[in-house]
Formats: structure tokens, C-alpha cells, sequence
């Protein structure tokens, strides 16, 4: 990526990692995968910091609750239960709600 022609404002690309909200509030049984996730969270600013004089941005998102393949397992009512405890919209998020977010950080280059 360092070695892409840098656009007018040299800027030659993007990391985006992705998180959850587990790293900033997991819960019983998560701690496994919370470290896991707030680790993602730490490691963003310092290599955001050594990638920028390259022109490279790098930016972590930590989504909520999604509709997963992983939750598809449990039953309805566990599914549903899980949505309502989502703040707004209490819902699970889907993964195609996911990728107009990225596409965004994409062609947004501030």
C-alpha cells in the first residue's frame, strides 16, 4: 500500500479493522474474546501514527450486535432477546448494513 501512487492530498490508502463494542463493554464469558477485541482497539492509534507519514489512514470499527451466521444457531426467541437489549434500533444489525459503512470511510478521506 506505501507503494501506490498518492492521490492530491497523498493519500495512497486505508486499513479498517474491525472490533465490537465488546472491547469497550464485554460481557460474563467474553473475556477471551473482549481482549481480543480491545487489543484490535489499541494497536489502531499507534499504527494509524506510523502509517500516516506514509499516506495511509487506518481506522477500527466496533459494531454493535449482528446478525451472524454464530447467532443464526440460537434459537428465535434467544435472537430476539439479544436485538432488544440494543439500545437503538433495538434490533440486530445485518451485514449488508456493514459494508455501505466501510464504503464510506473509504471515499471520505478526512
Amino acid at each position: 500500500m506505501s507503494q501506490n501512487k498518492p492521490d492530491a492530498d497523498g493519500h495512497r490508502g486505508l486499513v479498517v479493522n474491525t472490533a465490537s463494542v465488546a472491547a469497550f463493554e464485554g460481557q460474563v464469558g467474553q473475556a477471551a474474546y473482549s481482549a481480543s477485541k480491545g487489543g484490535i482497539v489499541a494497536m489502531t492509534l499507534p499504527i494509524a501514527r506510523d502509517l500516516a507519514p506514509l499516506g495511509i489512514r487506518v481506522v477500527t470499527v466496533a459494531p454493535g450486535l449482528f446478525s451472524t451466521p454464530l447467532l443464526a444457531g440460537l434459537p428465535e426467541k434467544v435472537r430476539n432477546f439479544l436485538g432488544q437489549q440494543v439500545p437503538f434500533p433495538s434490533r440486530l444489525g445485518h451485514p449488508a448494513e456493514y459494508a455501505p459503512l466501510v464504503q464510506a470511510l473509504v471515499e471520505n478521506p478526512m
